[in-house]
């Protein structure tokens, strides 16, 4: 007898299988694949993300150009590529680092005593209280423009949400049998909280880190074109867009080009946290 009718069945009884039954999962994982592919294939283009080629400035898309050229003769579709890679670097190093930190000083926070839980939790209330704006803006004027202050941006005001999140799971998850059962048989608390809490964790971490991905790409595009992200040449959706912006009147390529890309990820990234949410949030199953 065959193994296929099961193997079919196990596959769509699986989590990805039902994520890819549902259309909104699909399209979600479907756009996010395709920025994904065009970074990792950024560098098959054939042209440069920096090179100037005066001669060939605001040429509209075609053959040659898919995207046009901008005001340098650069091809947007290379930078376009080339900024995807600085988009997703920054989105999963910033949140990956948000994650754990979050993780760890939440339940800190949550397990630990009194007073280390109000000093942690005036910590994250502080952070939380500067917009992003003003927060990019102040280590920008000390650190200057740079990548590795995009990242800390976005640490910085991610952090805290999570730490947060984790802290009241923690609370709430401290008091329950099954950890009260440890702690009476004398596990230690760094025990309890790697075994027994933990992974109780991680699958509401993981669907508000995955909603949270294109809000910070929306962030890095954002400091980029203000001048406070990455600095030129290198390519940043950002910068591609504020180019096009100031340079509308000759061609509108430009700006359609740095735009189209920040939505295509943002709806991407953010179905696909909808419909991860919608299957390991235990609240919404439960609903259903």
């Amino acid at each position: 007898m065959s193994d296929q009718p099961f193997d079919t069945l196990s596959f769509r009884d699986s989590r990805l299988g039902r994520i890819l039954r549902e259309p909104m999962g699909l399209l979600g994982i479907g756009l996010v694949l395709l920025i994904v592919l065009g970074a990792l294939f950024a560098g098959f283009t054939g042209y440069s993300p920096s090179k100037l080629a005066m001669r060939d400035r605001f040429h509209d898309p075609s053959f040659a150009h898919l995207l046009g050229t901008d005001h340098l003769g650069r091809d947007l579709f290379t930078r376009v590529l080339h900024g995807a890679r600085i988009a997703l670097g920054v989105a999963f190093v910033a949140t990956g680092i948000s994650f754990i930190g979050g993780l760890i000083l939440g339940m800190i926070a949550g397990y630990g005593p009194r007073w280390l839980d109000s000093l942690l939790l005036l910590l994250f209330d502080s952070l939380r209280a500067f917009p992003t704006v003003m927060l990019a803006l102040a280590l920008v004027t000390l650190t200057g423009p740079s990548l590795a202050a995009v990242v800390l941006v976005v640490v910085l005001a991610t952090l805290p949400g999570y730490a947060r999140v984790v802290r009241a799971q923690t609370m709430s998850l401290k008091t329950t049998e099954f950890v009260l059962s440890a702690r009476s048989l004398g596990a230690p608390s760094w025990r309890i909280l790697a075994v027994h809490i933990m992974p109780n964790l991680i699958g509401p971490l993981v669907i508000l880190v995955s909603m949270d991905i294109p809000v910070v790409i929306t962030i890095e595009a954002g400091m980029s074109f203000l001048g406070l992200g990455v600095r030129p040449p290198t390519p940043s959706w950002g910068a591609i867009l504020n180019d096009g912006y100031a340079f509308i009147r000759e061609s509108a390529w430009p700006a359609i080009a740095g735009g189209l890309p920040i939505i295509i990820a943002t709806l991407g990234f953010t179905f696909l946290g909808e419909t991860l949410r919608d299957h390991l949030d235990p609240r919404l199953r439960q609903d259903g």
